[in-house]
């Protein structure tokens, strides 16, 4: 599963943001592998931060990830910079960003 996420920094924070992601630690990586997630790859314009994650199930993925003393951790560092993340609802695929359109997908559906 690849989905989209947007979260904003909070003003000023940019610079702390991005040292802070030089290098994830390893504890936190080995938890992204035993939960499914198998990339996650960060843009940024400004405070927008748009967030590409490839993994098993996202949902299953952020339930166990809660209880994980490894991201437990990096949340406590990294919302010093995030502000938020936009969401639609109260459940982890509330943060999902839609997919509007795919090349590939138009691709592999038109007529030859």
């Amino acid at each position: 599963m690849r989905i989209a996420l947007h979260s904003v920094l909070r003003e000023g924070a940019e610079p702390g943001y991005e040292r802070a992601h030089a290098i994830i630690p390893a504890d936190l990586m080995e938890s992204f592998r035993r939960v499914g997630i198998h990339d996650w790859v960060i843009w940024r314009s400004g405070r927008n931060l748009f967030h590409l994650v490839e993994c098993d199930d996202f949902g299953a993925a952020m339930g166990a990830l809660a209880f994980d003393s490894a991201n437990q951790r990096w949340q406590e560092l990294i919302n010093t910079y995030v502000d938020h993340f936009e969401v639609s609802g109260g459940e982890p695929e509330d943060m999902i960003i839609g997919e509007v359109w795919s090349l590939s997908r138009q691709k592999s559906t038109a007529e030859p």
